[in-house]
């Protein structure tokens, strides 16, 4: 569909409703538009609302029985009203005064009615600003599967632990979609640098894209596959960008025999070798084309490679501030590579759906040494509902929000570097008590 400008416009289909957001530009953030005829928005016109309650109402609702015959409208009753052009609110007052047990149920009963049908009649849509705990909350309430279900308690619990904050060198290592790479992001506000480390062929960041972050957000943003981690701890990693050759001489080389030909060749030229003349000029553009489209997937992968060397030089100075990974990879030879990037007395935090991998890193980072404060913790939320005279937790709420292993690094001694699955050296006792012993009668 093309608007009046000519430029295209997207249908957005949510929750049953579908609409376009061309009139929603320019308008700011918290706007509530109603969805007119034809799918367009229109700015809602604040006017008080006319009270939609009875006067009576009834002291209990026992007596009230839902046999689905309370109601006078029918289904093609309320679709002729939609067709007149009967806005929504009309619509909810005429099934209150259609409804045969409206009045004998209580006052909270009536409002829960009144509310239900608005939402379900009435179209009328507010656009609020992406943050991260509406990301989340939508992740985890439509697609869990894509965030490996993290929900945002626990994604707020990571941030904290991590000491996200401005100005910091971060390392992410997730597998959500860029949910939690967004996180990070908005907390550091575009100030500092984020290396984020991503398997396969190249980032995930369809969240990411939904937080509508400037351009300058992504200045200070690299990516380092996870594939070359070791060749980078050996010191074997290589990513010189290699010399990209002159096109240029071999496309103008078949026009500068054009050229040489053109000078030995007498003034008039026949209609014959003037077919041939055209044929030859289109072989040129064409092989122009050509090379011209080499050269783009040259100056790319130059790019690429630019990037990689400037991601691969931010972790060779090993001095990262902190550390968060949230993958669906068992999070042990993650963190053991990970954690020679990041400086002493950083923090990092692991994020995992399930116990058992967590203890097993938990495990090895004791053996191995050089983090201090290790925690294994799980998160736990529940909903309350907070209303005059009717405060109570939700009946409903989730089973589990993953489990997080936090740490703080600490410096580590040079004869236990890389014995991860060595055993743990014997301790010794300090040496003034040694000297008391000594100094002791025999």
């Amino acid at each position: 569909c093309l608007n009046e400008t000519g430029l295209k416009i997207q249908k957005i289909i949510f929750e049953k409703q579908w609409f376009y957001l061309d009139n929603a530009i320019g308008h700011v953030y918290g706007t509530t538009f109603e969805v007119t005829s034809g799918g367009n928005l229109q700015p809602k016109q604040e006017v008080e609302e006319t009270s939609t309650e009875a006067k009576e109402a009834g002291t209990d609702n026992r007596n009230i029985v839902d046999d689905g015959k309370s109601q006078k409208l029918t289904h093609d009753d309320i679709k002729a009203l939609k067709d007149k052009g009967i806005k929504g609110q009309e619509i909810v007052q005429q099934l209150i005064e259609n409804s045969t047990t409206f009045r004998d149920k209580t006052e909270f009963a009536q409002d829960k009615y009144i509310k239900k049908k608005k939402k379900k009649y009435e179209a009328v849509i507010t656009i609020v600003k992406p943050s991260t705990r509406i990301l989340s909350t939508m992740y985890y309430a439509r697609e869990p599967g894509k965030i490996n279900h993290l929900r945002y308690d626990t994604l707020a619990q990571m941030l904290t632990l991590g000491n996200v904050h401005a100005g910091t060198k971060m390392i992410v290592m997730e597998t959500c979609a860029g949910l939690v790479l967004g996180a990070v992001m908005e907390r550091m506000g575009g100030y500092g640098s984020i290396v984020q480390m991503y398997p396969g062929g190249g980032p995930v960041r369809a969240a990411t894209s939904c937080f509508g972050f400037p351009r300058e957000f992504f200045d200070n943003l690299h990516e380092f596959p996870l594939s070359r981690v070791q060749s980078l701890l050996g010191g074997t990693f290589s990513a010189e960008p290699e010399e990209m050759p002159l096109l240029e001489e071999e496309s103008n080389g078949l026009s500068e025999e054009k050229q040489q030909e053109t000078e030995e060749e007498p003034a008039e030229i026949s209609p014959a070798e003037e077919q041939d003349t055209m044929d030859i000029s289109a072989e040129e553009l064409n092989c122009l084309f050509c090379c011209s489209k080499v050269r783009d997937k040259q100056i790319k992968q130059w790019e690429r490679r630019k990037k990689l060397k400037e991601a691969a030089a931010l972790l060779g100075e090993k001095n990262a501030d902190g550390l968060i990974v949230a993958s669906k990879f068992h999070p042990t030879p993650l963190l053991l590579s990970l954690l020679e990037f990041v400086a002493p007395s950083r923090p990092f935090v692991v994020y995992c759906q399930y116990k058992e991998p967590l203890l097993d890193c938990y495990t090895k980072l004791r053996e191995r040494g050089g983090v201090i404060n290790l925690k294994l913790s799980e998160s736990w939320l529940r909903n309350y509902q907070v209303l005059p005279d009717r405060s109570h937790p939700k009946l409903s709420m989730s089973g589990g929000g993953g489990y997080l292993l936090s740490g703080i690094t600490v410096l580590l001694e040079q004869g236990r570097a890389g014995c991860g699955t060595s055993e743990p050296p014997k301790l010794e006792e300090p040496s003034s008590k040694r000297c008391k012993l000594q100094d002791l009668p025999c």
